[in-house]
C-alpha cells in the first residue's frame, strides 16, 4: 500500500490511466475487426471505408504509447494489403 503522498496520488493516476488504455485497446480492436470482417465477407468499399477509419486510430494509439509504433505500422500495412488484394 503507497505510503507516501505522491506514491498515493501515482496510484490514483495509474487507476485513470488504465481506464483510458483499455479503451484505447478496445477501440483498436473494434477498428480492426471491422476491417477484418469487410474483408471476409468480400465487400471491397466497406472495407476501404473501415480501413481508412481504422488507420488514424491505429497510428494515434501507437503516438500514445499504447502499442509501438511499428507494430501499428505493421498492422496498417497488412490490413491495406489485403483490401488492395480484394476483387472489386
Amino acid at each position: 500500500m503507497a505510503n507516501t503522498s505522491s506514491a498515493k496520488k501515482a496510484a490514483r493516476q495509474m487507476i485513470s490511466r488504465t481506464e483510458v488504455n483499455k479503451a484505447r485497446r478496445t477501440r483498436v480492436k473494434s477498428e480492426v475487426r471491422s476491417v477484418e470482417e469487410a474483408i471476409s465477407a468480400g465487400d471491397k468499399a466497406k472495407a476501404e471505408a473501415a480501413l481508412k477509419a481504422a488507420e488514424p486510430i491505429l497510428v494515434r494509439t501507437a503516438q500514445k504509447g499504447m502499442m509501438h509504433p511499428k507494430t501499428a505500422s505493421r498492422k496498417v500495412s497488412r490490413l491495406s494489403a489485403r483490401v488492395k488484394a480484394m476483387q472489386a
